[in-house]
C-alpha cells in the first residue's frame, strides 16, 4: 500500500479522474460514482445515501446537468450550511464535477462570483462542461492544489469544501490557505468526514482506505486545534450523519477576525500570487 505524500496524492488523483471518466459515460445515473474514487467501502456509502448526491435536497438538484449530480463525491451540502449572500466571493475546495460551485453561484448571483479549485484535469474538464451547461457564467474552475490555493489573499468572503479536507497529506497547509484568502470576516462552511476522537488514526485505517475519505480523516478535537492554530475564530465542529463506525459527516464552521490584517484583494482568476500575513506567497 502506497503511504508516500506523492503517492497518496496520486491516489486520489487517479480515483478522482476515474470517476470523472465514469459519469461522462452513456446511462449516467447519479449514484454512479463512489465516495473519492474506485473504493469498494465507499460504493456501499454512496448507495446507502452516506455521501454523494443524497445529500442535496431536490430544490437544490433542480436544473442541474446529470453529471454534476453523478460526479457528487461528498458527504454533505457546504452551500446549504455557508449562508452565502448576493454578491459573495466563494471559493470551493476540490471542486469535482462542480456542483457546489454551480449551487454557489446561484445564491451569490450576477454581482458575486464562484469559484472551483481542483488538481485533477479530468474533474474540471467536467465541470467546466457542466457550467457550460448550466449556463452559469459567475464562475471559474482553477487547476490547482488546495495545500496552495492559486488566488490572493484576502480575496474571498467564504471558503467551501465538500468531502476533501481529509484527502490532504498537508491539512495544516490547507487550513492556512483557508485563511489567508479569506477577507476579515470572512468564513467556512465545510462538510467533511470526521472521527470521534477516541478513535485512533489506526482505527481510522481500518474502517476504510485513504482514497474512501476514511482514513485521513482528522478528529473532532484535531480539526478545532488545527483551526485555532491557522488563526479562526468561533470553529465548531457539528456531527450530521454516521458514515462508519466511529467517523461522521460533518459541518465544520469558523471566522477569519474581523481585525485580521487587511490586504487588498486582486481579484481575477489569473493572478497567482499575492502578499500574505508573512510577506509574499
Amino acid at each position: 500500500m502506497a503511504t508516500s505524500t506523492d503517492d497518496l496524492r496520486e491516489q486520489v488523483r487517479a480515483g478522482y479522474a476515474a470517476a470523472a471518466i465514469a459519469v461522462t459515460g452513456p446511462g449516467v445515473q447519479a449514484s454512479s460514482a463512489s465516495c473519492c474514487g474506485p473504493d469498494a467501502a465507499a460504493d456501499s456509502l454512496a448507495l446507502d445515501g452516506s455521501f454523494g448526491a443524497g445529500r442535496y435536497a431536490g430544490e437544490d438538484a433542480e436544473g442541474l446537468p446529470a453529471e454534476a449530480l453523478a460526479a457528487s463525491l461528498g458527504c454533505g451540502n457546504p452551500v446549504a450550511v455557508a449562508s452565502l449572500e448576493p454578491g459573495d466571493r466563494v471559493l470551493d475546495l476540490g471542486s469535482g464535477g462542480g456542483i457546489d460551485v454551480l449551487l454557489s453561484a446561484r445564491r451569490v448571483g450576477p454581482t458575486g462570483r464562484a469559484y472551483g479549485l481542483d488538481m485533477t484535469e479530468e474533474m474540471l474538464a467536467l465541470a467546466r462542461s457542466n457550467a457550460a451547461k448550466a449556463g452559469a457564467t459567475n464562475v471559474d474552475f482553477l487547476k490547482g492544489q488546495i495545500e496552495a490555493i492559486p488566488l490572493p489573499a484576502a480575496s474571498i468572503n467564504v471558503v467551501i469544501s465538500n468531502c476533501v479536507v481529509n484527502l490532504s497529506t498537508d491539512k495544516p497547509a490547507v487550513l492556512a490557505e483557508m485563511f489567508r484568502v479569506l477577507v476579515p470576516g470572512g468564513r467556512i462552511g465545510i462538510s467533511d468526514v470526521v472521527a470521534e476522537d477516541h478513535i485512533t488514526p489506526a482505527e481510522r485505517a481500518e474502517r476504510g482506505s485513504y482514497v474512501g475519505c476514511i482514513a485521513g480523516a482528522l478528529s473532532r478535537r484535531e480539526y478545532l486545534e488545527g483551526l485555532e492554530v491557522a488563526g479562526f475564530i468561533g470553529a465548531e465542529v457539528e456531527f450530521t450523519h454516521e458514515a462508519v463506525p466511529g467517523l461522521h459527516g460533518a459541518i465544520v464552521r469558523a471566522t477569519k477576525p474581523t481585525d485580521a490584517p487587511q490586504f487588498l484583494p486582486i481579484v481575477g482568476h489569473d493572478q497567482k500570487q499575492a502578499c500574505g500575513p508573512t510577506g509574499c506567497c
